[in-house]
């Protein structure tokens, strides 16, 4: 999976799993765009990159703001060239408990952070991809797109929309050669983790457990979703495209194989 000078836009790159994945990306050789509001999460994760050898622009903006994010999008042009791959991985947790007793600004915020975020990212980047002819997106999804989760309403509704949006927004750029992919990381320790230990009762006893237990074994290790996100990246990949792919699936065979029509997709249940 070459993508040695690749230009790789990550957003929510100051922490969690998009801080793992810039990473990554820097080791196999790509020039990455780090994109946070945290002025110091930023310094911290490019300063990790530039000491290993990596080359990494820092670039301080707000994914509800599609102004900042064309604005970042232009920044890394100039940099390193145009956006080859858009990691979009800025989310928030947002509300958590029973919607009847929900903070509804609070609610809002969170689809406005984790659902419009990722439409001005992909709106950003999208027209310099089809003048190229060529680019990838992975959205990052997570808990409650593709089954409920209670407690986690604003959370778990972004996440299936998006996995909505991604299959939708792969068919419109299928015959421009962009590809557009859902990645569920799974379970795996980061600030929400604590947030969820922290809600308590809240949350519900098996999210409990679940944070519990990823806290005290880490969870899903970085490389594994470092190495879904490169291979989604690549070129082995052209053949896929609105796709919702869990790192715990057996993705590896779809390097070789056509992948089926219906599979790793969301539908809702046949009337029999």
């Amino acid at each position: 999976m070459d993508l040695k000078n690749a230009v790789v836009l990550v957003t929510g790159a100051g922490r969690g799993v998009g801080k793992r994945l810039a990473i990554g990306f820097a080791a196999a050789g790509a020039r990455v765009g780090l994109l946070s509001r945290s002025k110091a999460e930023l310094d911290l994760a490019a300063l990790e990159i530039e000491h290993a050898g990596g080359a990494a622009l820092r670039l301080r903006a707000d994914v509800r703001d599609f102004e900042q994010l064309t604005a970042a999008t232009d920044r890394i042009r100039v940099h390193f060239g145009g956006v080859n791959v858009l990691i979009c991985a800025a989310a928030i947790q947002g509300p958590i408990g029973p919607l009847v007793e929900t903070n509804v600004k609070a609610w809002g915020e969170t689809i406005e952070t984790n659902l419009m975020g990722v439409m001005h990212a992909c709106r950003a980047v999208l027209p310099g991809m089809i003048e190229r002819r060529a680019g990838k997106i992975i959205v990052l999804s997570g808990g409650g797109a593709s089954t409920a989760r209670p407690n986690f309403s604003a959370y778990s509704s972004s996440k299936a929309a998006l996995a909505r949006m991604v299959e939708t927004m792969a068919e419109e750029v299928r015959d421009h050669n962009v590809q557009v992919n859902c990645m569920n990381p799974g379970g795996t320790y980061t600030s929400m983790t604590d947030e969820i230990l922290r809600a308590g009762e809240r949350a519900g006893w098996k999210e409990n457990e679940n944070a519990m237990e990823v806290r005290t074994t880490g969870g899903i290790a970085p490389d594994k979703q470092i190495q879904l996100a490169l291979f989604l990246a690549s070129e082995q990949s052209n053949h896929i495209s609105g796709k919702l792919i869990h790192v715990n699936d057996d993705w590896r065979r779809l390097k070789a194989e056509n992948i089926h029509a219906e599979i790793y997709t969301l539908r809702r249940v046949q009337r029999v």
